[in-house]
């Protein structure tokens, strides 16, 4: 986390976005470290208020994030924080979210990548940037 933290303390940053559930771990103590604030992507029924809500794919059916609609403002500068980096589903599904709410995501962060999954690679195809602590081959 402290590592993180120093890799953007010269960021111009508005907020960190975090992938329930472990992203949390690693996401608000960023957040705290960087003095901007945490804004969590759940999973569907979990937050209060109004939402917008994201569809993906997992290895074994399909699930749905969602974000407040009020969180964010349009234009905000957010890190987009998990824990790995597997196939790339959830974080592709939490951008389209931050998206959805115009803002700009300066970079997706984990500690690991396993990218023969190819997870990465669909991260920065979809335009983001990316960056894993760590990387582990094979599946």
């Amino acid at each position: 986390m402290d590592l993180l933290a120093r890799r953007h303390f010269s960021t111009a940053i508005d907020a960190v976005a975090a992938v329930d559930a472990r992203g949390f771990i690693i996401g608000a103590p960023v957040a705290y470290a960087l003095n901007v604030a945490f804004v969590p992507l759940r999973k569907k029924g979990k937050l209060p208020g109004a939402v917008i809500a994201e569809a993906y794919a997992l290895e074994y059916g399909a699930a749905e994030l969602e974000i407040q609609t009020d969180c964010l403002r349009p234009g905000a500068r957010v890190l987009l924080i998990d824990d790995l980096i597997a196939t790339g589903g959830t974080l592709l599904a939490a951008a389209r979210l931050l998206r959805r709410l115009e803002v700009r995501i300066l970079e997706v962060n984990a500690i690991v990548d396993l990218p023969d999954l190819g997870g990465s690679a669909r991260l920065r195809q979809d335009g983001l940037a990316v960056h894993a602590f760590c990387s582990f081959t094979g599946e």
